[in-house]
C-alpha cells in the first residue's frame, strides 16, 4: 500500500511539473519595434500568423516604434518571464544599442533571453527618384564639397552607425535625422526631406516599383538577383563595408526552458516550411535560422562587431 502511496505521489508531482509548463494556454503578445509597413512589421505578422496555427492560440503583433527599439524592448524585459510577451528584433535593440548609446535601460545579453535567429535581409543605398545624385559618387563628392549640406535619415542606431561607417570612409560628413524606423525614414526621403538614407532593401521595395525611390548601391558582398544593376558599395571602392538587417526572437529572461523550447521548435519549424521560404524570397529576405544557443554566440558576435565599427568610425555614443 505504501509504495503505491509514493507512486501515486510521484506520478502527481511529474503531471503537475508538466502542468506548469502547459504552454501557451493564452494569447501572446509579438511586440514589434518599429512601425506597421516596415519589413519588421511584416515578418512580425507573418510569423504571428504561423504561430497561431502551429501553437493553436492567438498571437497578436503589437507595434512598439520608438529610441532605436528602446521602447519595444523594454515592455518585453519588464514583462512576465512566461513566454506570453515575446520581442521581434531586428539588429538594434539586442545588439547596435550597446555601441550607441552611453545608457540603455536594459542589458540585451542579460535581461533577455534568445529564442531562435529568424531572416536576414540587405541594406540598400538610396535618395529620391528625381535626386541630382545620379550615383555614390554625385552623393560624395556633393557631402565633401559642402560637409553641411546633406541630410540622411536613420531608422535605428543599426542604420546610424552603417551611415556614419559609409561616410568614414568616404572621408565625407553629412547630418543624421533620426526615426522611428526605416519606413519613416524612407518615406521623409521620398518626399525630399533628406537627401539620402541606408536602410532595409526589403521594406523600400514599395517605393522603389512606384517611382519614388532610386537605388544607388546594395550593401552585400554580391549584387542582388533582383536589382542586378545596382553595384555593391565593396565594388564601389569601399571594399570593407557589410552589412545586413538580421531579425531573431527573444523573451525575458528567466523565461522557464521548457517554454523556450516550445517557442523555438515551433520557430525553426515554421522557418524551415517551404511557403515560409517562399515569402522569405517574395519579401526580399534570406533564410537564415537558428536555435537558441546559436542565437546567443551570434547576438554576442554582433555586439563586438557593432561596437568594433562605432570606434572605427569614431561614431559617440548618444
Amino acid at each position: 500500500m505504501k509504495r503505491l502511496i509514493k507512486l501515486f505521489i510521484g506520478v502527481t508531482l511529474a503531471v503537475g511539473a508538466q502542468a506548469s509548463y502547459a504552454f501557451p494556454d493564452k494569447p501572446i503578445r509579438l511586440i514589434v519595434p518599429y512601425p506597421p509597413g516596415t519589413g519588421t512589421d511584416t515578418l512580425a505578422r507573418f510569423t504571428a500568423r504561423q504561430l497561431e496555427a502551429r501553437l493553436g492560440q492567438p498571437v497578436i503583433a503589437e507595434n512598439r516604434p520608438g529610441a532605436s527599439g528602446i521602447i519595444a524592448t523594454q515592455t518585453v524585459v519588464s514583462a512576465a518571464p512566461d513566454g506570453y510577451t515575446l520581442l521581434l528584433a531586428a539588429n538594434a535593440p539586442v545588439a547596435t544599442n550597446v555601441a550607441a548609446f552611453a545608457k540603455l535601460p536594459y542589458d540585451p545579453l542579460t535581461d533577455l533571453a534568445p529564442v531562435a535567429v529568424l531572416a536576414q535581409a540587405p541594406m540598400g543605398f538610396y535618395v529620391y527618384q528625381d535626386s541630382p545624385y545620379k550615383s555614390v559618387a554625385d552623393l560624395v563628392a556633393a557631402a565633401k564639397k559642402d560637409p553641411k549640406k546633406l541630410n540622411y535619415g536613420a531608422g535605428s542606431a543599426t542604420y546610424q552607425i552603417a551611415t556614419e561607417w559609409f561616410l568614414s570612409l568616404a572621408q565625407a560628413s553629412a547630418n543624421g535625422i533620426s526615426y522611428k524606423g526605416a519606413g519613416p525614414a524612407l518615406n521623409d526621403l521620398a518626399g525630399k526631406q533628406v537627401d539620402f538614407v541606408i536602410a532595409e532593401y526589403s521594406g523600400a521595395q514599395a517605393l522603389v516599383q512606384a517611382g519614388k525611390l532610386r537605388l544607388l548601391a546594395v550593401t552585400t558582398n554580391e549584387r542582388l538577383a533582383s536589382a542586378p544593376d545596382a553595384p555593391t558599395l565593396q565594388e564601389l571602392g569601399y571594399k570593407d563595408f557589410f552589412k545586413v538587417a538580421w531579425w531573431a526572437m527573444f523573451a525575458p529572461a528567466k523565461t522557464p526552458a521548457p517554454v523556450i523550447k516550445t517557442l523555438q521548435d515551433a520557430l525553426l519549424a515554421i522557418y524551415a516550411e517551404p511557403k515560409t521560404r517562399d515569402f522569405l524570397a517574395q519579401s526580399n529576405f534570406i533564410s537564415f535560422i537558428g536555435d537558441a544557443e546559436a542565437l546567443a554566440k551570434f547576438q554576442r558576435k554582433e555586439i563586438e562587431l557593432e561596437i568594433a565599427t562605432a570606434q572605427t568610425a569614431n561614431i559617440p555614443k548618444q
